[in-house]
């Protein structure tokens, strides 16, 4: 049995070394916590998923405000600014899988799909 399970291990690796990566398009079915659907039969969660800084939410407090020698203050800016959305449910992927299939860097949104 021992060489059995051997030569099926080998067999799986010269399967996977010749087909180290692809490229797959998924949807974000929810974001919190993260899931990603990809051809309506698989679906990742945040765990098998590499997501890069850039497709973070990033929102920056600029809330302040100004003092004039008349003694009125004004607020401005009392909103937080958007920098980035981050993902959203909806949003297509460009995905990259990762030989043997374990994890998945999500490479960018994709727009006019």
């Amino acid at each position: 049995m021992r060489l059995l399970e051997i030569i099926k291990q080998a067999g799986v690796g010269a399967v996977e070394a010749g087909n180290p990566v692809a490229i797959m398009f998924g949807t974000v079915t929810q974001t919190n916590p993260l899931e990603v659907s990809i051809d309506q039969r698989l679906i990742l969660s945040e765990d098998f998923l590499v997501i890069p800084e850039q497709l973070t939410p990033f929102t920056v407090d600029l809330k302040h405000s100004h003092s004039y020698k008349d003694g009125v203050t004004e607020e401005a800016l009392t909103e937080p600014v958007v920098i980035r959305k981050g993902l959203e449910t909806g949003d297509k992927l460009l995905l990259l899988r990762v030989q043997g299939g374990q994890q998945f860097i999500i490479l960018d949104k994709l727009v006019n799909v």
